[in-house]
């Protein structure tokens, strides 16, 4: 009896879903190809989680320097070597990705730096330094990521008008950085730029910063930007950037104007989906978006999609997930399907913002009842010595059943902290579990167990 013969998995795109794909498919028997343009890890590892993790941490330490007095530590402020930090950034980049490729190499993985094309159902073209190569498949992935959103009225030069990848490796700390956009990406590089010292304005297009999540979370971080010095500018809409010598000057929608040395854009991100033959092979897409079912299926159906090309939850630890699913789904191996509101998240401002399940708002407009209890850092023993107070943590739950449905949580460490009400929401378990759980004391899960009770 002969033994099958594997099938052939075809990964376009080398960030987060695409090498969990490559590297599950192939751990499950497939002959796998992954197609890159840059480097393996992809946008996350190059120009956006990674480095941008990696900035926040060295803008904690300089913040954290500057504030040692309130401890009773006596400290020069710390100056930032951009050179210094923007080598630490490539370094730990490359070691993240040559981690990626051992990995892959050792599962039997082909791997081909270049841009690819699907030129057939079942057939990819790949246009390498070397020339064209033909790939052909049963099964392929679809995740090339997406870039910065850059509108017509943004001439973005790289050096004082920034896109957010133009970041990382500046000449020199800008004096006043203009921040464009009010979301995720805009408040991070907020948090960084001041705490490394500059002067902040921030374009605020709506009433509140990231106006799509808890108008109290919203407040609790406007209030930290404002003690930073930070210059807010509600409602105000950009329409227009001009280079004037050294200086930028951001128009306002509503005839405003703010003058600064640097100006840098986060209005969202665009889908890298066109000249790569969708159309060609009738994949439904909509605004650029391949459009998906719950098991990542595009409309041709041994065509799959994941990561930010999706349009869904634009997060690496998503992408990760979806890209191992789609290797098990494809390989016919029992799969459960992504719950997109089961998915811990976290701003990486300081105090950090993280959350799970549904928010307050979002589980009344579903029809939940939901039991709602807060418990402020400031009556945490551990933030008080560590002096970091400000936050809180929220934890939702089902006054019937007695669920835990999601959290939120604002304060210092809180990418960390979420991962329990994570747990607890995953294993649909009740409140009084979290209550019995003794947590170290001083600790700032301490504050969970409370808002528990």
């Amino acid at each position: 009896m002969t033994r099958p013969d594997p099938i052939r998995f075809a990964v376009v795109g080398g960030g987060p879903a695409g090498t969990a794909a490559a590297s599950t498919s192939a751990s499950l028997g497939a002959e796998v190809t992954i197609v890159e343009k840059d480097i393996l890890g992809g946008a996350a590892h190059l120009w956006d989680c990674i480095p941008s993790k990696t900035m926040q941490a060295a803008s904690i330490r300089t913040k954290s320097m500057r504030d040692a007095a309130n401890l009773g530590v006596v400290a020069r402020p710390g100056d930032v070597d951009l050179a210094t930090l923007a080598q630490r950034i490539a370094n730990i980049s490359n070691d993240l990705t040559d981690g990626t490729t051992d990995l892959l190499e050792s599962q039997d993985v082909t791997i081909l730096q270049g841009v690819g094309r699907f030129t057939g159902p079942h057939e990819l073209t790949v246009d390498m330094e070397s020339g064209e190569r033909v790939v052909e498949f049963d099964v392929a992935l679809v995740s090339t990521g997406s870039v910065p959103r850059v509108p017509d009225w943004a001439p973005i030069d790289g050096q004082r008008v920034l896109t957010t990848r133009d970041a990382y490796d500046l000449d020199v700390m800008p004096d006043h950085m203009i921040v464009i956009g009010s979301g995720v990406t805009g408040v991070e590089f907020v948090n960084i730029f001041s705490s490394f010292g500059s002067d902040v304005s921030l374009l605020v297009s709506r009433q509140q910063v990231l106006p799509h999540r808890d108008p109290e979370v919203a407040a609790t971080l406007e209030e930290d930007f404002l003690e930073r010095g930070v210059k807010l500018l509600k409602g105000a809409r950009g329409d227009g950037i001009t280079v004037d010598g050294n200086e930028v000057v951001v128009s306002v929608e509503d005839g405003r104007s703010i003058r600064g040395s640097h100006a840098l854009l986060a209005i969202g991100s665009v889908p890298l989906t066109a000249g790569i033959g969708l159309d060609d092979l009738g994949v439904d897409m909509e605004h650029g978006f391949v459009r998906v079912d719950q098991w990542q299926r595009t409309s041709v159906p041994h065509i799959y999609a994941a990561g930010d090309v999706t349009g869904q939850m634009p997060l690496s630890s998503v992408a990760t997930m979806q890209g191992r699913k789609i290797a098990q789904h494809a390989l016919g191996r029992p799969v459960n399907a992504i719950e997109y509101s089961n998915v811990a998240q976290a701003i990486f401002t300081e105090p950090e913002i993280a959350s799970v399940g549904l928010e307050e708002a979002q589980l009344a407009a579903a029809g939940r009842r939901v039991r709602v209890t807060k418990v402020p850092f400031a009556s945490n023993s551990r933030s008080v010595i560590q002096a970091q107070t400000r936050g809180f943590v929220k934890v939702y739950s089902d006054p019937a059943t007695h669920e835990v449905l999601g959290g939120t949580i604002v304060g210092h460490r809180a990418s960390e902290l979420i991962g329990i009400l994570a747990l607890a929401v995953q294993g649909e378990v009740e409140v009084g579990v979290l209550m019995e759980t003794l947590m170290v004391h001083p600790s700032l899960s301490e504050s969970l167990v409370e808002a528990a009770h």
